[in-house]
């Protein structure tokens, strides 16, 4: 259609009876005269809107949904953040009452025995001396520890400072095939010296071939010249096996260490030694054993009516 004057009349008189019919129906209500028709169009154009309100429906969830996505994310990403968090948390507590008990223990090792000791945590197991049985600590010559220092926990003798950083150290373990310590018998002070087999027990050889010895004897750390590498009276371990000695000048043992070398966490560095030979004093306490229930037995005794055989 040409833009002319008589199509401009046309389309503000469509206008003018556009507002009118709307004026119409808005104040007749329900009783507009045009309820009628506009009943009719819903029934004619509604499917037509229904079917475009389904076309247009996901795409209008998606751009909600590309809207959302970025603030659904970060509180996602908040939510995880919160949950790692709080295993986190509970993981840590568990381990940090577990340090606190073996800390617990190593100071009452170290009260006992009169050690001045200096608290560290295993970092790492295995150093790049080859297959040695070795662990670094996290602590080092800043913080007191010198080479050939006595390890222990609250069980007892972990090993010997071999290497020393600033801050880290490396510690070879008693179970080490190359690590030897003297060794003091319970009680009889049979002196002798443990060395390491690996995962196995530790093989002790003791000095006197007829010693009297059993299942079951502990054993302590002898001590060193000035107590370095080793301070005294640090448990060793406990006699599994006594080999026979046939005629030998020593005496073959095996001892199963206190320490689990496996297990190691926290430990503590002899820094000071004792005044004086603690013996036998840092070895826990036996438990005791258990005393026989009392067993009581009854017999009948027979009665004077029971012999007289005028009373039968």
């Amino acid at each position: 259609m040409r833009d002319t004057r008589e199509s401009r009349l046309l389309l503000v008189l469509l206008v003018a009876i556009a507002f009118a019919l709307i004026t119409v129906d808005i104040r007749g209500g329900e009783q507009s005269p045009l309820d009628g028709a506009r009943q009719a169009a819903a029934s004619v154009f509604g499917p037509v809107e229904n079917g475009v309100a389904h076309v247009v429906s996901p795409v209008g969830n998606a751009v909600g949904a590309v809207r959302d996505s970025g603030e659904r994310h970060n509180r996602i990403a908040r939510l995880e953040q919160e949950n790692a968090a709080l295993k986190a948390k509970l993981g840590s507590s568990d381990r940090n009452r577990s340090r606190a008990t073996q800390l617990d223990k190593i100071l009452k090792t170290a009260g006992t025995g009169q050690y001045g000791i200096k608290g560290a945590q295993v970092i790492a197991i295995g150093a790049a001396q080859g297959f040695s049985w070795t662990v670094t600590i996290d602590a080092g010559s800043r913080d007191g520890i010198a080479r050939d220092m006595t390890v222990l926990n609250g069980d007892g003798l972990v090993g010997r400072v071999t290497t020393v950083g600033a801050d880290t150290a490396t510690v070879l373990l008693a179970n080490d095939p190359d690590f030897t310590v003297g060794t003091r018998m319970e009680k009889t002070n049979e002196i002798g010296f443990a060395n390491g087999q690996g995962g196995r027990s530790l093989r002790v050889q003791l000095l006197n071939g007829k010693a009297a010895v059993k299942k079951g004897d502990r054993l302590v750390t002898f001590g060193s010249s000035a107590d370095k590498p080793f301070v005294p009276g640090v448990p060793v371990g406990q006699i599994v096996k006594v080999e026979p000695s046939n005629g030998d000048l020593t005496r073959t043992l095996q001892v199963r260490p206190y320490v689990a070398f496996s297990q190691l966490d926290v430990v503590g560095v002899v820094v000071q030694p004792p005044r004086q030979d603690p013996r036998d004093t840092v070895l826990p306490a036996k438990p005791a054993k258990p005393k026989p229930a009392p067993t009581v037995t009854v017999t009948a005794t027979p009665t004077a009516s029971d012999d007289d055989p005028s009373r039968s």
